[in-house]
């Protein structure tokens, strides 16, 4: 299954847990069951807006875009992120009221039983889309995992939370719960804002992927031949890593280009995704690898 088809299903997934949540809250009157629902809100939003980052970073490049789209996928971080902080909010905001008037909770068994259910299908959801995540060094799924894994931590500590309501009957405990909700999912959005704007700003490559660059680097590596200059960045899926390569200055072009095109072929074996751009200069030739305005 494609990070399309996965996304599409947790628009699917996040409309019915919206209408379990919401009707737990409706038959409970719980404030921290609203909080549940409205994340599950969020849930679908961000899952729409992945599915449209994700659709547009898949595009080939073009006059306007030749490096590609692929950073679309970060814009979509971003939106959950900013998402998962509204709706922190939004909580904040009714359990404030209902610490004012407190009110009592019905149905409970019902609207627990609602809320586990749903928690269940975001669970598996979330661990699918993980996983397919990882292979596909998508960070729009990602985000759009980790989220439902927040939300099913959320929903787990709603459900305690109204045990413990029902057990002692302090209904000062639900508005309670739903603010530690808040905070929780407070956190989570900051991380998906930090990863975006770290995608946004070219970030370097893992340090283990670097490491596997410098590897491969190494296996070329001879008294007539170095590498200088490595620099690498991610843009959603695709990795990216230019180096200068310097070789004695008497070689041939075509067999420096020979060269040249099996130190590339030897990374992108070695780095799933990767491009690789490396600059042939003569052993004896230095170049700045920054702008001249950069320089301190």
């Amino acid at each position: 299954m494609q990070v399309s088809a996965y996304l599409k299903l947790s628009v699917a997934v996040a409309a019915t847990t919206i209408l379990l949540k919401a009707g737990a809250w409706w038959i409970t009157g719980s404030v921290s069951l609203l909080s549940d629902a409205l994340e599950a809100l969020v849930n679908l939003a961000g899952a729409m807006f992945a599915l449209a980052m994700v659709t547009i970073a898949a595009q080939p490049a073009d006059d306007e875009h030749p490096f590609g789209h692929h950073k679309a996928e970060y814009f979509s971080s971003g939106f959950e992120g900013a998402l998962i902080l509204v709706a922190a909010l939004a909580i904040i905001w009714a359990a404030v009221e209902r610490f004012r008037a407190p009110q009592p909770l019905e149905s409970l068994g019902w609207g627990l039983g609602l809320s586990v259910l749903s928690s269940a299908l975001n669970a598996a959801l979330a661990w699918a889309m993980l996983r397919k995540a990882r292979e596909h060094r998508s960070i729009a799924l990602e985000a759009d995992a980790r989220h439902l894994f927040t939300d099913v931590w959320t929903s787990a500590g709603v459900v305690l939370g109204l045990l413990a309501v029902m057990a002692t009957g302090w209904l000062w405990l639900d508005p309670l719960v739903a603010i530690a909700v808040a905070l929780n999912i407070v956190r989570e959005g900051v991380a998906l804002l930090r990863r975006s704007v770290d995608g946004l700003m070219d970030r370097a490559l893992e340090p283990q992927v670097q490491a596997q660059i410098e590897q491969v680097l190494d296996g070329f590596r001879h008294h007539v031949l170095r590498f200088d200059h490595v620099a690498t960045r991610r843009a959603g899926a695709r990795r990216f890593v230019e180096l200068h390569m310097h070789l004695p200055g008497q070689w041939s072009l075509g067999r420096a280009a020979a060269l040249r095109g099996d130190v590339e072929q030897a990374l992108m074996s070695a780095v799933p995704g990767l491009r690789a751009s490396i600059q042939l200069l003569p052993m004896d030739m230095e170049t700045h690898g920054r702008d001249e305005e950069d320089l301190p």
